[in-house]
């Protein structure tokens, strides 16, 4: 009458939950839509492509038999976080025999806490610690088990809980189930595809300096997080790096990830980059297996002795013409910024996906040292890839307003003074960007000046080691 007993899960209020099963095998399936089932084990070939907005597209091409006529078959081992409406069927074998009438998507997966809800209100059976059954009536499953026995109710019970069966509805795995005619009686091969949740990738990348801050060498890593809930054994792997837009009732899909053609300067990739329409696309050479719940690192690129500008900013702020300072802005923090020329003179030259960049330098004893890291953006080849590091500790910058004046209706004029000091042991260049509001010219000026763009006021100024160096201009602005 009742088989043996397995134990399911953990306990439930003050009574554990078993179900019978027909064999050692899982649980039995009465009740259930019955059908020809497609495990993972009948799979001939997988691929997924990653995209950075926590999306992922799988391809699982599998083998089947199917009588001719309508039969419902059932796709299993999908991710747990598969968009149905996504999903996409074909037979490459013979596509014209193979019709899909009808699909569903069944997720209501099997836990201790649902097969409970299922019984509520139907006769089950307690296992006492002496092994002896007592029948019970499940009444409620709200906050802990309530039992009616020999007339009483029990708010919780010591023992087992033992049902006789797994419920309609229920199943262990998300399972795609479809109804399908079949037009041939020879095992075909079907591809589904279909876009999961559940899975990202990103670039990081290492820079470590040389002792002059003049050079470097770079290495690259993808990081894989699958959290889809499934895995992708011995898979074509391949990243898409950009920024693909995706219809917001779905979720906003956006980009990426990465890299390379192997370029000799580069050394040793294990990925291979090409073009794909307005994105980058990097097909990693050979298969892998990326397990559900996993963090995986993969080498991405390599790189040594990168030319690196390293150079020292100091910014102004457009407030700064629109009134009068009766104080000094002292100590006012000068930001140091790395510079890469993405190019392949530079033994680059190749798209970077965004990422964080750190850097490291190593000190007097050889030891490497953090000494920064920043997000870069996609970088095309031959444009610039910009770090900031941080603040300055030994090169400072104070401002004082001279002048400030309205010359007329909508005319001003400002006059100001900037003072670097440098507290290193060596000279240092300290690149001075003002964002001049309005129509404005420079009347006077200490030094010489670019306009590099129509609010933009640009000066490269040397200072000279424990010195100090003085920049005053004059500007009138029309707004």
């Amino acid at each position: 009458m009742w088989k043996k007993l397995g134990r399911l899960g953990a306990l439930m209020g003050a009574a554990a939950l078993v179900v019978a099963a027909a064999s050692g095998d899982a649980a039995p399936t009465r009740g259930r839509p019955t059908g020809i089932a497609i495990s993972q084990e009948t799979q001939k070939e997988g691929a997924i492509t990653i995209y950075n907005g926590n999306l992922g597209l799988v391809k699982d091409i599998r083998e089947v038999s199917l009588p001719a006529g309508a039969h419902e078959v059932k796709f299993m081992d999908v991710a747990g976080q598969i968009d149905p409406t996504t999903v996409h069927l074909k037979s490459l074998t013979d596509p014209s025999a193979l019709r899909v009438l009808e699909q569903n998507y069944e997720y209501d997966l099997l836990s201790p806490q649902k097969l409970m809800d299922k019984y509520v209100g139907k006769n089950v059976r307690l296992v006492t610690s002496d092994g002896s059954l007592i029948d019970a009536v499940l009444l409620s499953n709200n906050g802990g088990p309530i039992y009616q026995i020999n007339g009483q109710i029990h708010l919780g019970y010591p023992g087992r809980l033992v049902l006789p069966d797994v419920p309609g509805g229920l199943i262990s795995k998300p399972t795609l189930v479809w109804l399908m005619q079949n037009g041939s009686v020879a095992p075909q091969r079907v591809e589904a595809s279909y876009l999961t949740k559940g899975i990202n990738w990103k670039a990081d990348y290492v820079i470590v300096l040389d002792a002059a801050d003049a050079s470097g060498d770079l290495s690259g890593w993808v990081t894989i997080d699958n959290r889809s809930g499934a895995t992708y054994g011995n898979a074509v792997l391949k990243l898409v790096a950009g920024d693909v837009h995706r219809a917001p009732t779905a979720q906003q899909l956006n980009e990426m990830h990465r890299d390379v053609n192997a370029k000799a300067a580069l050394g040793a990739t294990t990925f291979r980059e090409e073009s794909f329409f307005e994105y980058h696309l990097y097909s990693l050479e050979g298969r892998s297996t990326v397990k559900d719940n996993q963090t995986k690192q993969i080498s991405l690129l390599n790189a040594a002795d990168i030319p690196i500008l390293k150079e020292f900013r100091y910014f102004g702020s457009s407030q700064y013409y629109r009134g009068q300072y009766g104080t000094p802005l002292s100590n006012q923090k000068v930001g140091v910024f790395l510079d890469i020329a993405n190019t392949e003179p530079n033994h680059l030259g190749i798209p970077l996906p965004k990422g964080v960049v750190r850097v490291y330098k190593a000190d007097r004893d050889g030891g490497l040292q953090f000494i920064g890291e920043d997000t870069i953006d996609h970088t095309p080849k031959d444009e610039k890839v910009k770090i900031k590091m941080g603040e300055a500790f030994d090169v400072v910058g104070e401002r004082t307003q001279k002048d400030w004046r309205k010359i007329g209706s909508g005319v001003y004029e400002t006059e100001w003074e900037i003072q670097l000091r440098n507290h290193k042991e060596e000279a240092v260049q300290v690149t001075i960007l003002e964002p001049v509001p309005g129509d404005w010219q420079v009347l006077k000026t200490s030094h010489p000046y670019e306009k590099v763009e129509a609010h933009t006021l640009k000066y490269r100024v040397n200072v000279p080691k424990d010195g100090k160096t003085t920049v005053a201009y004059r500007v009138r602005m029309i707004w």
